[in-house]
């Protein structure tokens, strides 16, 4: 059956992977062998990636070439997310993006500069028309990097259809070697209703897994009555890397009929927060591991495929099923895990009591919880499901659940402040407290007269929490009244222990020069190559300021020929 089944679905999936995507058309951006250390659509925090990552055998400067002829159709620079960004248009309706990168080719580099200086801005995000930036294939249009949220120096690189949805990359033959069978990590059972019990537990249960030498998984019997579910978590690896990547298709089967199909090939931004029901969140929230539920509940993922009674299992008295899950990469390699599951009704016992609070959120619906100073406003459709929460306030600190439910998108928090005093006010923020020592992080605050309103995605705990502490400001490579003819750069560390840093200005002789700011590093590096620079005595001024206003001011002297 196995061997049937396998050959059956490695010829489907192969006709409609590999056909209707050009196959020629796409070269590689980079001009050293592709080894991946992210693959399309894996399971990221919040978010499934939309491209893929490739090493750049852990340096940047690499040369970036165009995959294909078209225009620059988009320029971002973020402190944050892409970093550098450059997005390319194709003649066939394709678009390209290379992210993270350390700086762009020439021709684009002076394009950006000449924005970034006219609107005193390093984050700027352009459209510039087809004729302004042509590009050939193959040509350099920028050199690999590490800026903005990369964890290390790697070239982002995206193929985005006419809809700006991201695609498989490999789709268009962007070739990797991968001879790895995907790796099954842990397989748990989930009772889906009150009713429904495996092995006498209406908790979910996590199988023993025993692999095989062809590389596939059994696990032991389970005993289980009514409506039960599975999740998996599976990583996979290619041949010349040791990273945990991800896989591209997973079905399931109940007694040889397929009842299940996740496909990872294409997807909208719009969905990909749905990332977090797709996973069991609070298994996440608690353990950091990923499971990826094989069934649907509450999900309007368009990667779902061929999904039969939502991918639920029915298990009723007296029977006895086979369940397999099938995990393959986009070479086709498989790894099989086979569960066997008896119906019995001597599995039931009581099931556990769910616990019960005076506030009970329903997500079709608006609701507003209140308590002494603060406000909570939950908009319709903010959660996936119905649940009683957790809300409680003491001394401006509001507990407000586990992070435990996935949210749709942000929800209101509200603090009262009018106790304080006008000075106070313009010191407080809202901060979630994490980890095991509290450590209070700020979340994106406004105030409204005697209102602090929070917004977030992310249940927990929270407190007002004030700061008075001025950014701090300081020299890396240069002392004050110093020679700095033949320095190329001047680097400036600032830091912010409260708030964080919302905003710098830099000046030189009192014109506003351009400063990259790396996070990472806590960095300002101004580029002496710009060639403002033309007085022998030079005044450098920079002002940082923190998310609650409280600002430095930075100054000091240099010479220059």
């Amino acid at each position: 059956m196995k061997f049937i089944l396998s050959l059956f679905l490695v010829f489907s999936l192969y006709c409609n992977a590999q056909n209707n995507y050009p196959q020629d058309y796409f070269s590689s951006p980079l001009e050293i062998p592709l080894i991946l250390s992210g693959t399309f659509a894996e399971l990221r925090s919040n978010h499934f990636h939309s491209g893929m990552d490739i090493k750049t055998q852990q340096r940047t400067g690499l040369r970036v070439k165009a995959s294909a002829n078209g225009f620059v159709s988009r320029i971002k620079i973020s402190h944050y997310g892409y970093g550098k960004a450059l997005y390319i248009t194709h003649p066939n309706g394709y678009t390209t993006v290379y992210a993270h990168l350390q700086k762009f080719s020439p021709e684009i580099e002076t394009y950006i500069k000449k924005q970034q200086y006219q609107k005193e801005t390093y984050q700027i995000e352009l459209f510039p028309k087809a004729e302004d930036l042509p590009i050939l294939k193959d040509s350099l249009v920028a050199y690999s990097g590490n800026t903005g949220g990369s964890g290390g120096p790697h070239l982002h690189f995206e193929i985005r259809d006419k809809q700006e949805r991201p695609m498989n990359p490999m789709l268009f033959g962007i070739d990797i070697k991968d001879t790895t069978y995907p790796i099954i990590k842990h397989v748990y059972a989930y009772p889906l209703e009150e009713n429904a019990f495996i092995n006498n537990s209406n908790n979910k249960y996590k199988l023993r897994l025993t692999p095989l030498k062809n590389g596939d998984y059994t696990t032991e019997s389970i005993n289980a009555i009514g409506n039960i579910g599975f999740a998996v978590s599976t990583i996979d690896r290619q041949d010349l890397a040791a990273n945990s990547n991800g896989v591209y298709n997973i079905q399931t089967f109940i007694n040889g009929s397929r009842n299940f199909e996740i496909d990872f090939k294409r997807f909208s931004f719009d969905e990909t927060k749905h990332i977090n029901q797709l996973i069991d969140y609070e298994h996440y929230s608690t353990k950091k591991q990923r499971l990826q539920k094989l069934y649907r509940k509450n999900n309007p993922l368009s990667l779902f495929k061929s999904v039969i009674n939502e991918g639920i299992i029915k298990v009723e008295d007296s029977t006895y099923s086979v369940y397999k899950i099938r995990v393959a990469d986009f070479k086709n390699n498989e790894s099989w895990v086979t569960v066997h599951i008896k119906g019995t009704k001597n599995s039931i016992s009581k099931p556990e009591k769910a616990k019960i609070t005076p506030y009970f959120i329903k997500a079709n619906q608006t609701t507003n919880l209140k308590a002494k100073n603060v406000t909570v406003d939950f908009y319709k459709d903010t959660f996936y499901e119905d649940f009683y929460i957790d809300f409680e306030v003491n001394n401006d600190t509001l507990k407000l659940h586990k992070d435990i439910k996935a949210a749709k998108k942000n929800f209101n928090i509200s603090f009262n402040i009018s106790k304080y005093s006008n000075e106070d006010k313009n010191k407080l923020y809202i901060a979630k407290l994490i980890g095991y020592n509290n450590y209070p992080s700020y979340i994106s605050t406004k105030r409204k007269n005697n209102l602090l309103i929070g917004k977030t995605k992310k249940l927990g705990t929270f407190t007002l929490v004030m700061d008075t502490i001025k950014p701090t400001i300081k020299a890396i490579n240069f002392k004050n009244k110093q020679w700095l003819s033949k320095y190329r750069y001047l680097k400036i560390k600032i830091n912010d222990e409260g708030s964080g840093i919302a905003n710098y200005r830099a000046t030189i002789n009192g014109k506003w020069i351009l400063m990259e700011y790396d996070y990472k590093k806590n960095t300002l590096t101004y580029d002496f190559n710009d060639r403002i620079i033309t007085d022998t005595k030079n005044n450098l001024k920079v002002i940082v300021t923190d998310n609650v206003g409280n600002n430095s001011t930075f100054e000091t002297l240099f010479y220059r020929k």
